[in-house]
């Protein structure tokens, strides 16, 4: 897909996961004990054979940027083309929409030397081969191609995403928004491969016309003008935009068959490496059914629950069904049950953090309780 210039959207994020994203990015919220979100992204982009990435992001993007570096991780550290990182030049701009966002590195688009463009948000959860969508998109000569979830099984859960209608040809005759609610089990995962020049079209026809945002105002808008055509993807997948989606997309990530079907592929997820030690464990612990990144000490008990790099639990201390983020400190006889801590939050002796099945509580960055 060296004709391909792979773009990461970030300009409709917005701070939806509360204390996890005072300090962040929603892109950068790490995952999975040592992921960052936008790792899935990007991977996916570099596992199909995208040399030339941009992301675009809004603001609070100085974790982004650290997690990110020169892109070396990904194979992105390139005398010509990989990684670019692309901020919006003038901030106020950014609360009307990631379409200004674009107009501001139209320059970024002209030069680069790609015929087409694919565009992804950053808080999917999945493991994507890009190249047969390529192939389709190319087959039936279409100006825009999306991806989609068909989840037909009435009991499955559905991720948040918006839903698309297409017609018996594939071809996208709606997407929902909030005025226009569909009754589908086809779910938009928000990732498109347009031509580079409907693009640049898009981008302006649309700010003229007093449109800001590319999916709302630029694809659903001009569906009867373009041919939208709509591509399966069979995979797993999952979706970040609240609290609750983020605790529950990591819970799921204890099923084995998930695990498997997300890091277990000739496609690697990577991300930022850093050398830390095993994970140490004493006599006196009990660890069920969880992950625990390198450099975490357990001496307590951990059940059902996701520790980052790093997590110190004492002797004595119960955690269930919780997330513990990097560096965090759990103290003795402490109790931690349906949560989430962020970074180097340390809970002293004998407290209990406790929520509830169906919304955790959450501890910010470096709190002391």
């Amino acid at each position: 897909m060296q004709n391909v210039m792979g773009v990461i959207n970030l300009g409709n994020q917005q701070d939806i996961l509360n204390e996890l994203t005072y300090f962040r990015d929603l892109a950068a919220v790490p995952f999975a004990g040592k992921y960052r979100l936008i790792d899935f992204a990007l991977s996916n982009m570099v596992n199909s054979r995208i040399k030339d990435i941009a992301v675009l992001p809004t603001n609070k993007y100085r974790s982004l940027i650290e997690h990110l570096g020169t892109g070396r991780d990904w194979d992105l550290d390139r005398k010509q083309g990989g990684l670019f990182i692309l901020p919006p030049t003038y901030p106020k701009a950014v609360k009307y929409g990631d379409l200004h966002n674009f107009y501001q590195h139209l320059d970024f688009f002209i030069t680069g030397q790609q015929k087409y463009v694919l565009i992804s948000g950053g808080n999917l959860i999945a493991n994507i081969d890009y190249r047969p969508a390529l192939d389709f998109h190319q087959q039936v000569g279409a100006d825009v191609t999306v991806l989609y979830k068909d989840y037909q099984e009435a009991k499955l859960k559905y991720p948040p995403l918006k839903r698309i209608e297409t017609d018996q040809y594939g071809r996208v005759i709606s997407i929902e928004d909030q005025y226009l609610p569909i009754f589908s089990s086809k779910l938009f995962m928000e990732v498109l491969i347009l031509d580079k020049q409907v693009l640049l079209q898009m981008v302006e026809s649309c700010l003229n016309e007093g449109g800001c945002n590319l999916i709302s105002d630029g694809l659903s808008k001009n569906l009867h003008n373009l041919r939208v055509y709509g591509f399966p993807f069979l995979g797993y997948l999952g979706s970040v935009n609240s609290v609750t989606s983020y605790y529950n997309q990591s819970m799921k990530l204890l099923q084995s068959e998930n695990w498997k079907e997300l890091f277990y592929q000739p496609r690697l997820i990577y991300t930022k490496s850093k050398n830390e030690p095993p994970s140490r464990y004493s006599r006196s612990c009990r660890v069920k059914n969880s992950l625990a990144a390198n450099g975490c000490v357990i001496d307590g008990t951990v059940e059902n629950s996701i520790l980052f790099r790093g997590v110190k639990v004492a002797k004595g201390a119960i955690i269930k069904n919780s997330i513990i983020m990097q560096k965090s400190e759990i103290g003795e006889n402490v109790v931690v049950e349906n949560s989430i801590l962020d970074k180097k939050v340390m809970v002293t002796a004998g407290k209990t953090i406790q929520g509830e099945n169906d919304r955790p509580l959450v501890i910010a960055k470096r709190i002391v309780i």
